[in-house]
């Protein structure tokens, strides 16, 4: 999948016909990780509008559904003011047409936070990329954060590319053995030092490898407890450090893997990974493994971080860009 095409500083522009392979595969890949979400409370919420008929109880229900997906009360309550309002200011009175209104509403929440990350803006920015790619990954144990980093490193592989992953979660010996595992799975050079061992040791090092060995990207592995909000933020600010002495304007992008099946919990984390870093873009994992998945509206409307990738699978392959207008049209279909 064409996911780094940019990062990877390939400079031949795609062909139309490539641009829309890539829109199909991405909306194909949507519809299949959102399938359990799209028979579950979204499923309700899209038949609602098959009854014909706008009056209070749809407005209710629609709220109750919406908070039952996940989507968290707050930001049920701000969609349905904002529907409602286009409902009375334009006057519609067709069911499908307010149908149409929720969908144009759950776009516009997706796409509006723009995140500050180098590599997978969607603000139309050119311009040379860095290269290597520095990309720091946070995330809590479980949420499949190893998973993603050699998803990563295979996207970058299988374009050509060359990507270093460094195991800077030195607080677990299993997540040293995983990545090495999966380094081996998807050709990425991994740099590892032993069991509590320095993350900051093992981010240099691995800086230094990408430079001499002309790799594209380097991608951070970080360890996932929280514990306590200080040390967490003390080891992060620590890595962060390291990287912008070697490169001022890294890290390029500092990408949180979120878990979908968790629900509200995921916005728990998210704020308070938040508050140790500036976080600049999300990925969404175990889309396909809820029948809610209405967490990805609370977290850019509460947040203001973009989702940028999803999980859409197990493989190394399973990985695709999110799109906002796909995945609002794969919960409606």
């Amino acid at each position: 999948m064409r996911l780094f095409r940019r990062a990877a500083n390939v400079e031949e522009s795609a062909t139309a016909v490539e641009e829309q392979e890539l829109v199909e595969e991405v909306e194909q890949r949507t519809e299949e990780a959102l399938e359990r979400t799209r028979r579950g409370f979204f499923g309700h919420i899209a038949s609602l509008f098959d009854r014909g008929g706008i009056d209070d109880q749809l407005w209710e229900e629609l709220e109750e559904l919406l908070i039952a997906a996940d989507v968290g009360v707050v930001t049920a309550q701000r969609i349905l003011d904002q529907v409602r309002n286009r409902v009375e200011k334009e006057r519609l009175k067709d069911p499908a047409q307010v149908r149409a209104a929720l969908k144009e509403t759950l776009v516009q929440l997706l796409t509006a936070p723009q995140g500050k990350g180098l590599l997978w803006a969607t603000n139309g920015a050119s311009g040379a990329l860095p290269r290597p790619a520095v990309i720091l990954v946070l995330g809590v144990n479980g949420t499949g954060k190893t998973t993603t980093i050699a998803k990563l490193a295979h996207a970058y592989q299988s374009e050509g590319g060359k990507a270093v992953i460094a195991a800077g979660d030195t607080f677990r010996a299993a997540a040293i053995e995983q990545l090495k595992e999966w380094g081996e799975r998807v050709g990425a050079d991994v740099i590892a030092h032993k069991q509590g061992a320095d993350p900051g040791a093992v981010v240099f090092d691995a800086l230094e490898a990408a430079e001499s060995r002309g790799a594209d990207a380097v991608i951070i592995d970080t360890a996932g407890r929280l514990h306590t909000k200080f040390n967490l933020m003390e080891e992060l600010r620590k890595i962060r450090r390291v990287i912008e002495r070697k490169e001022p304007s890294a890290p390029h992008e500092v990408l949180l893997v979120l878990d979908a099946t968790i629900g509200q919990n995921a916005l728990i984390q998210a704020k308070a990974f938040t508050e140790a870093v500036e976080v600049t873009s999300i990925c969404l994992t175990k889309l396909d493994g809820t029948s809610k998945g209405g967490i990805v509206f609370a977290i850019c409307d509460q947040l203001g971080i973009p989702v940028r990738l999803v999980g859409t699978g197990e493989r190394p392959e399973d990985l695709a860009p999110f799109s906002p207008e796909a995945f609002v049209e794969a919960l409606f279909r």
